[in-house]
């Protein structure tokens, strides 16, 4: 093989992108390989790095996507805005003898941005993100680039997390700023109407887990979104449909922010 791409998280049973890679590989004639890098520490990095000197980009997911960014030469901008990483371009010389130049990016938010547009109806206005993790900051600045408002969601109450977009008026009794789940009553669940999942809950193989939300006080005004896409339907887009929600999952924005990293591999900033 001329190249190698990767991705690099821990773990990664649940993925589909190296058979997404290697189909797109096979299908376009492109002489290269995808491959799973399962790090438990992005300190591993150079190691891999010098294991594979073929290597030409890689993917970052779960837990590494804010992690890795110490061991960075440079971040676009987006990344930069976001403070998260999903993709790292590789640069090196052609001796092969320097140490490579690692550039990295984020195409979460594009492919979250094209996969949730065409689902926005006008009452979509406010959202919850569950979870403050890399993933989730993406979502928030595609959340800012549709013009929606939006609240972080976190297990524990936190103090020094990044501020929501514009000024949001919380109901009486919620904090302003990040809120628990305990704060999620059914009347703030009704002012909310897009809700996306940036957990690994209800990710395979843990299939029958999903985020603490009074799902009885959704309605057919909600849109819920989840960045799981194994299995296909979660149970928390299970909980949504039965009370008559629009959901979606992740596969789609998989696809799209892999199209994304092509492109970032190959020079297109």
């Amino acid at each position: 093989m001329n190249c190698e791409y990767g991705l690099l998280g821990y773990p990664l049973g649940h993925s589909f992108s190296r058979a997404y890679f290697n189909n797109k590989f096979a299908t376009e004639g492109i002489d290269a390989e995808y491959l799973n890098f399962e790090l438990q520490s992005v300190e591993e990095l150079p190691q891999l790095l010098a294991e594979h000197p073929r290597l030409r980009g890689l993917n970052v997911t779960i837990p590494h996507k804010q992690a890795v960014i110490p061991l960075l030469d440079e971040l676009s901008d987006e990344a930069r805005a976001i403070g998260a990483v999903n993709v790292i371009r590789i640069e090196r010389q052609e001796s092969g003898t320097a140490k490579p130049y690692l550039k990295g990016f984020n195409s979460d938010v594009i492919g979250f941005v094209e996969s949730i547009r065409p689902l926005l109806q006008p009452h979509h206005k406010r959202a919850l993100v569950l979870g403050t993790g890399g993933a989730s900051k993406a979502v928030c600045r595609g959340l800012e680039k549709l013009g929606i408002e939006w609240r972080y969601v976190s297990r524990k109450r936190q103090t020094a997390t990044p501020a929501p977009n514009g000024p949001i008026t919380a109901p009486s009794g919620s904090p302003e700023g990040p809120l628990t789940y305990s704060d999620l009553t059914p009347s703030f669940i009704a002012d909310y109407t897009v809700i996306v999942n940036c957990t690994p809950l209800g990710m395979f193989p843990r299939i029958d887990s999903s985020p603490e939300l009074p799902y009885a006080a959704l309605s057919k005004h909600h849109l819920l979104f989840d960045l799981v896409y194994n299995p296909g339907i979660t149970q928390f887009m299970r909980q949504g449909r039965r009370f008559g929600a629009t959901v979606k999952n992740g596969l789609e924005m998989l696809h799209l922010q892999a199209d994304a990293s092509w492109d970032f591999w190959n020079g297109k900033d």
